[in-house]
């Protein structure tokens, strides 16, 4: 057991744009470790080409932290933008406003630092990007998962839409699934909660 095993978990606070470096650190450790745990070396080194820090989230204000007492332990948002997945180096983003009443929300760039997975870390992420989504009249989240993420995805209501291999400039493809779920009702109702408080 480790310090990381003992040591509280925070709630879901939102990133700001002094988190980047240790975001950045904590991201390629997460791809590196926990994605390498279930692909090869060329495929972990693509995925950097594809996954990585996405600084609208944060200025949207649509990006949340968890720490554990003084370092971030994970890290994850939502979008309101038509962008999948991808860092600010990837290409194919798109700024694009998403229509609530037609299209779903985007959960966007899942990681949490390897010492602390398995704590219940993604949970709490994902709950706090329903209940922002559905406060904004989303009622559909859409996200591409990795094959390091998928099982969190699922065990929160995620099914896969599609299987998926991610080209890259290296000629190596990294396997994805899009994977999409409804807003939950305790989600829809606590926004609610919160209008009318």
């Amino acid at each position: 057991m480790t310090n990381a095993d003992l040591a509280p978990i925070g709630t879901p606070r939102l990133a700001t744009l002094d988190d980047v470096g240790e975001l950045s650190a904590l991201i390629t450790l997460s791809i590196r470790q926990l994605i390498g745990a279930y692909l090869d070396a060329a495929r972990v080194e693509a995925s950097h080409e594809i996954m990585g820090l996405d600084t609208q989230l944060i200025e949207d204000g649509t990006y949340f932290v968890v720490a554990s007492r003084d370092r971030i332990a994970g890290c994850g948002g939502w979008s309101r933008r038509a962008t999948m997945f991808g860092g600010n180096h990837s290409s194919g983003r798109s700024t694009r406003m998403l229509d609530p009443a037609t299209e779903p929300a985007r959960v966007r760039a899942m990681y949490t630092h390897p010492e602390f997975a398995r704590r219940g870390i993604g949970t709490r992420i994902l709950g706090a990007c329903a209940a922002a989504a559905a406060a904004e009249g989303f009622g559909m989240l859409e996200l591409v998962a990795t094959v390091a993420g998928e099982p969190l995805y699922a065990v929160n209501g995620f099914s896969v839409v599609e299987r998926i291999e991610v080209p890259t400039t290296s000629g190596v493809t990294v396997p994805c699934a899009r994977m999409r779920r409804p807003v939950s009702i305790g989600a829809r109702r606590e926004s609610l909660a919160r209008k009318g408080s």
